[in-house]
């Protein structure tokens, strides 16, 4: 009888990348990484934006609920130390002011919505451009200066030495904020903030500090409601690179307040 050998099969030869297809493989890869970055990047940056819109609202709301406890009366004060230092962001009562406290601990400013604030960092624009810590700033309230990431327009006054200033001024009734320097009514409360300064400041703990890479600025109105608009033309830029304009930051400040007014 003839026999017949064992069935065998010839083995596979294992399928293997080249190192020319590995190569296209990964020059792919990162094309298309760097045609999906810009649209991750824009999202993120559109969640940022709806978070600090949020924030915004939480900051209306606070404010509200201060004035009613004070007369009608938004957030003012406190009575501002004598002009000695640019490390002094706060020259003179009611002035346009990031700070949350004072080299004093003193709290200023927004600062003073701290227990009207059920979640106190939402005075921290989530779309910072430089890492902020939060808590730390929160932590220096009662002790020394503190900031947080937006423009709080109180008061209006702009001047460097708080000589001048006597009395409260009649426009911080949230009902009734009266008109801005161009006769148009105030309706501009809190807004990012987007500084530019020389970085030799930087000692004095005056830094350019800016949110959403400067591309748009969100604004609460005293109505509390909050809107995003576009910066393109930096129009809510407050810039003094130039170190002969920084004397007139905070007119530049009170000006992009004035800006957001004629937004609708």
């Amino acid at each position: 009888m003839e026999t017949h050998p064992p069935f065998s099969r010839a083995p596979r030869s294992r399928a293997a990348f080249t190192l020319v297809e590995l190569l296209a493989v990964i020059s792919v890869v990162a094309i298309l990484v760097a045609l999906l970055m810009p649209v991750f990047g824009s999202m993120l940056d559109a969640g940022r934006g709806t978070a600090c819109l949020s924030n915004l609202r939480q900051i209306g709301a606070g404010i509200a609920a201060y004035a009613a406890d004070n007369d009608g009366k938004i957030p003012y004060g406190p009575k501002a130390p004598p002009f000695t230092s640019p490390a002094n962001l706060y020259p003179s009562t009611g002035a346009p002011t990031t700070l949350l406290s004072l080299q004093s601990g003193a709290p200023a400013g927004l600062g003073l919505l701290l227990t009207y604030l059920t979640v106190p960092k939402v005075l921290f624009c989530p779309g910072c451009d430089s890492p902020v810590d939060a808590d730390a700033e929160l932590a220096n309230v009662g002790h020394t200066q503190a900031q947080c990431s937006y423009y709080y327009r109180h008061g209006g006054n702009t001047q460097l030495f708080d000589a001048s200033v006597s009395s409260e001024p009649q426009h911080i009734r949230l009902a009734n904020l009266g008109d801005n320097r161009n006769g148009l009514p105030i309706r501009a409360l809190v807004i990012d903030n987007l500084f530019l300064c020389p970085p030799d400041l930087g000692s004095f703990n005056v830094k350019p500090r800016s949110n959403h890479h400067q591309k748009f600025a969100n604004i609460l109105f005293a109505d509390g409601h909050a809107v995003t608009r576009q910066n393109g033309d930096a129009r809510f830029t407050v810039d003094v690179s130039d170190a002969t304009q920084l004397r007139s930051s905070f007119d530049k400040i009170l000006k992009v307040f004035e800006q957001a007014d004629t937004e609708p």
